[in-house]
């Protein structure tokens, strides 16, 4: 265990969580034996997930058929919530040791709600409630919509991980918005927790599609210029917004919500899987190391990291290479504030499709037991 670099990751200050959650990653004690063994302190789910758990999985079925004469959604509902109780149940020890720290689930509200301030805000308190664990974190994307709802719910006491920033500008938002919370809630802040998400390969991909069409046109000398620009985006823009993270809460505020007990909200990686299999398997874990940070992995990077991941404090190096990197990319004709507005609104698509299939199947298959 000692040797496993997922385990080290703490070393450095920085949580390991896993995206991705099914019924028989707890029923088989998988789970449990990625939080004792994998140094695993937290999970994030999506509609993805789930769309992609209860549907390729029999594990529901028995669940389903007790649910006989339910709405489709109220099925979902109980199907999802149990898994994010059980799940919460076994971190619980481990926010419990931690003080608040770790041992976070994940739960997003729905995907229909992205525009939608009041509604989020109802049915995060709807969750909230419904769940029942202190150790849940309600996941609100970082829309303008969304940008009030994670205000009203921090003021709430509510947990709040900030999903689907891409951009540096929304993610000081989504801190400002934190702050704003903290500073409305009338009693002690050591239990309320947030996350602001911050996305990676999704820039990566993005990005070089876009150089890749300069450089079918472009000579020697622009080729390499434009070459040297792919797969660098994402990290340098995450190093940028860490250097955001630490002004925001090295500051005289947050030092005066500190003394109330408050917790800096923590930058959380995501989308760290590598999409490009040019690129290293782990270079969204081995490039942004630090402090006060989380690293939520889908499984095959998890499984790569354990096996060859090589760690080193990189978060806060290369300032100066990452600064360049992004004023290299606007000379070249790049506009990143585009392309990360894009990959918003590709990304709440992203969670809205498999949703959409997910209560289809379920439909379907309530629908079969009703007619036995």
């Amino acid at each position: 265990m000692a040797d496993n670099p997922l385990v080290h990751l703490h070393d450095f200050g920085q949580s390991v969580w896993i995206d991705d959650l099914r019924r028989d990653m707890i029923t088989t004690g998988e789970l449990q034996r990625l939080i004792e063994a994998e140094g695993v302190r937290g999970l994030t789910s999506n509609p993805a997930i789930f769309e992609k758990a209860i549907v390729g999985s029999a594990a529901y079925d028995e669940q389903i058929r007790a649910a006989r004469g339910q709405s489709v959604d109220a099925v979902y509902e109980n199907l999802v919530v149990k898994d994010i109780q059980d799940a919460a149940d076994l971190f619980r020890p481990l926010y419990e040791s931690s003080e608040g720290a770790d041992g976070y689930v994940s739960l997003e509200v729905s995907p229909y709600l992205a525009r939608d301030t009041e509604g989020t805000i109802r049915e995060a308190h709807h969750l909230w409630e419904r769940v029942g664990r202190p150790n849940l974190m309600v996941k609100v994307p970082g829309t303008a919509e969304g940008i009030p709802a994670i205000e009203a719910l921090i003021a709430a006491g509510i947990n709040v991980n900030v999903t689907l920033l891409f951009a540096r500008a929304a993610y000081a938002e989504a801190a400002e918005a934190y702050l704003r919370g903290l500073e409305r809630h009338a009693g002690p802040l050591d239990r309320i927790a947030s996350v602001a998400s911050f996305f990676l390969s999704r820039i990566d991909t993005a990005v070089d599609e876009l150089l890749q069409v300069q450089l079918d046109a472009a000579d020697t000398v622009q080729g390499e210029r434009l070459k040297s620009l792919q797969g660098s985006v994402a990290i340098a823009n995450a190093k940028l917004a860490y250097r955001q993270f630490q002004q925001i809460f090295e500051s005289e505020r947050f030092a005066a919500l500190a003394v109330r007990g408050a917790k800096p909200q923590r930058l959380l990686w995501a989308s760290t899987g590598t999409k490009n299999p040019d690129y290293r398997d782990v270079r969204y874990v081995e490039e942004l190391v630090g402090p006060a940070t989380v690293n939520t992995m889908p499984p095959a990077t998890l499984k790569a990291c354990a096996d060859h991941c090589e760690l080193r404090p990189s978060l806060e190096a290369g300032l100066a290479d990452a600064e360049r990197t992004l004023a290299e990319l606007a000379a070249v004709g790049i506009d990143l504030d585009k392309v990360t507005e894009d990959l918003l609104a590709d990304g709440l698509a992203k969670f809205t499709a498999p949703f959409d299939k997910l209560l289809a199947s379920l439909r379907a298959k309530t629908e079969a037991v009703a007619a036995g």
